[in-house]
């Protein structure tokens, strides 16, 4: 399993999608996007994501060089087409153009649509709290839906339809939650499969509804089923994936589950709320470190040495991988150097 430093992880990446048609700016930011992903420790949204858009592009079902437009606008609202193009230029458009109305108007909401994936929709909700705003986004996976088997149900009719929603504080990271409405993604599932190992009890079942831990029943023909947050309360994971739906596939545009078994695009509602037309900026802040600290005041349980709050344990990853490394797995990596033979770049053992 090779380990890379950020850096040289990300020059190679930058290097394979200029190779691959994008533009330098537009190659810096995905593969940025995708790199933060592995040292946020989601190495599901990370790397492994590198060859699966390269041949997006080889295949012409990503357009390289597309330029997101927006469509409709109002004061507070827009909807933005991103004409095919990569998931994180378009998704980036549309949140820098929903933090710019919301410093205006006091909130901005962008649905987005026409995109492809947009990667770890985490991102995107931080862009803004790093700027001082609130933000949320709701993301599904336009008229795919075979992934998530509904409460009750044992086949898959739903995609993982995550949500993310991030929140500044004044002297330390943001609050950044990032979840999907299923019980885990479904990169992570990839990630299993790639490392050849099982995954834990609860996430799935096979195509007959039995639970599994082999992820090969997964992706089997039929296939099985990530099953929907919540467990035994797991109707509460399936209504909260049909708001998904709706707020960031009808909203959108792009359409709604439908039973699809390839994506086209994500369907993106963001939506970024101005702090300082709500309330006096320095009391929101005493507000958010006072929750911050009695949420930690709790007696903790066996087996636990402190309480986190929401983007903690990403931000402390962070931090360990700068130092450590990233590593990606020999199936990920074999996937990347066979792209980058098609665009006749040699990733030798030196690149690692």
């Amino acid at each position: 399993m090779p380990n890379f430093k950020p850096q040289k992880l990300r020059e190679i990446g930058y290097e394979l999608f200029q190779k691959a048609g994008c533009l330098k700016k537009d190659s810096q930011s995905v593969v940025d996007h995708l790199v933060e992903s592995n040292l946020f420790g989601h190495d599901s949204h990370g790397a492994i994501r590198f060859a699966e858009y390269l041949r997006a592009l080889r295949e012409k079902r990503f357009q390289p060089q597309a330029t997101p437009e927006v469509v409709q606008d109002f004061p507070c609202v827009a909807i933005v087409d991103a004409n095919g193009g990569l998931g994180q230029i378009g998704a980036n458009f549309a949140m820098n153009l929903a933090i710019k109305k919301a410093h205006k108007n006091g909130i901005g909401t962008v649905a987005l649509r026409n995109t492809s994936h947009i990667g770890r929709i985490g991102a995107y909700p931080l862009l803004a709290a790093r700027q001082g705003f609130i933000a949320q986004a709701f993301v599904n996976a336009g008229r795919l839906g075979y992934q998530i088997a509904p409460y009750g149900g044992i086949e898959g009719v739903l995609s993982t339809n995550p949500m993310a929603f991030s929140a500044p504080r004044q002297e330390d990271n943001p609050i950044v939650l990032d979840m999907t409405t299923s019980v885990v993604a479904e990169g992570k599932i990839r990630v299993a499969i790639n490392q050849e190992r099982a995954v834990p009890e609860g996430w799935i079942i096979d195509s007959q509804g039995n639970p599994t831990t082999d992820p090969l029943k997964f992706k089997a023909d039929p296939p099985g089923a990530i099953l929907p947050l919540g467990g035994v309360v797991g109707h509460k994971g399936t209504g909260l994936s049909i708001m998904v739906e709706l707020l960031g596939g009808a909203l959108s545009g792009q359409g709604c589950a439908a039973g699809e078994r390839k994506m086209t695009s994500n369907g993106v509602l963001f939506t970024v709320y101005n702090i300082e037309h709500f309330t006096d900026l320095g009391h929101y802040f005493d507000l958010v470190e006072s929750l911050i600290s009695h949420v930690k005041s709790s007696r903790l349980g066996e087996g636990f040495k402190e309480i986190l709050i929401p983007g903690e344990p990403e931000f402390r990853s962070s931090l360990r991988k700068e130092k450590e490394g990233i590593n990606i797995d020999d199936n990920t990596w074999a996937d990347i150097k066979k792209e980058a033979e098609f665009l006749q770049i040699n990733l030798s053992a030196s690149s690692v």
